[in-house]
C-alpha cells in the first residue's frame, strides 16, 4: 500500500494550482518529451486529468492523466524535481491518482516508462499481457524542426 505524502507535502487536482512555467521547464528539458512546446503542454493539461505535489507554494511534482473518465487511462508525464526525489512524493502521487473518485473504476490503465517500472508496480501496473496486440506511432522528434526556420522577413518557397 502507497503512504501518504510524506509531511508538508499536499497532493492536489486543482488545475488553477499547477505552475504551468515549472511543468514546461521540466517536461521540455525529459527524455520522453524534449522541445515540448509551451502551446501544446497547455493544450494537454487542459484535456487531462492533472495532479500537482506542493510544498508550500512550490510544485515539486506532478502526474498527468489522459482519460475518458469511463473507461480508460493512460498515465503519463509523472516527475519529482530533484531536489524533493526519494521522499514519497511519486508514490504520493500515483496513489492520488489511483484513488480519484473518477478514475476509480476504469477497465483499463496504460503507461510508459524507461526507468521507474517499480514505482508503477507498487500501484498495480504490470507488463502487457499480450504484447503483439500493443501498437503504436511514434515521433519522438516531432517537436525538433526539421530544418532551421527562415530568418524574420524572409518567405521560404
Amino acid at each position: 500500500m502507497a503512504r501518504p505524502p510524506p509531511d508538508g507535502i499536499d497532493i492536489s487536482s486543482d488545475p488553477t494550482r499547477l505552475n504551468v512555467d515549472a511543468l514546461h521547464a521540466f517536461l521540455s528539458q525529459t527524455y520522453w518529451a524534449p522541445g515540448l512546446p509551451r502551446a501544446v503542454l497547455e493544450r494537454a493539461l487542459a484535456n487531462s486529468l492533472c495532479f500537482g505535489a506542493y510544498d508550500a507554494a512550490r510544485q515539486v511534482g506532478f502526474a498527468r492523466v489522459v482519460t475518458d473518465r469511463a473507461t480508460f487511462a493512460w498515465v503519463c508525464d509523472v516527475f519529482v524535481v530533484e531536489s524533493h526525489r526519494r521522499r514519497g512524493i511519486a508514490d504520493a502521487l500515483m496513489a492520488a491518482v489511483m484513488a480519484h473518485p473518477e478514475l476509480e473504476q476504469l477497465r483499463r490503465w496504460s503507461l510508459a516508462t524507461r526507468d521507474a517500472h517499480s514505482l508503477y508496480r507498487r500501484h498495480g501496473f504490470v507488463p502487457l499481457g499480450d504484447p503483439a496486440r500493443a501498437m503504436e506511432i511514434c515521433r519522438p522528434d516531432i517537436y525538433r524542426p526539421s530544418r532551421p526556420a527562415p530568418p524574420q522577413g524572409t518567405s521560404q518557397t
